[in-house]
C-alpha cells in the first residue's frame, strides 16, 4: 500500500470515528464491507462526505479509502448535501467538519 492510500485509509478512519462518536457509534461498523441497517449506512455516508468535502479527498481516493465504488461515494455525497436543507444538520455537519480539518493534519504528521 503507497503513502497516499495509507493516508486516505486513515483519514477514512478518522472520519468514520468521528462521526461514529457523535452518532454513538463504532467506526469498525460504519466502515464494514457490506451494507449494514440505515442506520450505519448513513453515518458512512456523512464519513463519506467528510473525507470529499472537508479532506479534499477526490471522490475516487474517497470510494478507495472506504472500499466502496466512486459513483456510491458520489449518491452518497448528493444525498448528504441534499440534508443540508435542514439547519440543524447543516449545523452539526459543519461542526464535525471543523472538528475533522483540525484534527487531521495531526495525523497525518504525527503529532
Amino acid at each position: 500500500m503507497g503513502n497516499q492510500q495509507r493516508i486516505d485509509r486513515n483519514n477514512a478512519y478518522l472520519a468514520a470515528s468521528l462521526v461514529g462518536f457523535a452518532l454513538e457509534l463504532k467506526a469498525e461498523n460504519i466502515l464494514m464491507p457490506v451494507r449494514g441497517p440505515r442506520d450505519m449506512v448513513q453515518a458512512r455516508q456523512v464519513a463519506m462526505y467528510l473525507s470529499h468535502v472537508g479532506l479534499e479527498m477526490s471522490l475516487s481516493r474517497v470510494a478507495n479509502a472506504f472500499e466502496r465504488d466512486r459513483s456510491t461515494v458520489a449518491h452518497a455525497c448528493h444525498k448528504i448535501e441534499e440534508m443540508r436543507d435542514s439547519a440543524e444538520f447543516d449545523i452539526w455537519l459543519e461542526t464535525l467538519e471543523k472538528g475533522l480539518v483540525i484534527v487531521a493534519p495531526l495525523i497525518d504528521t504525527n503529532v
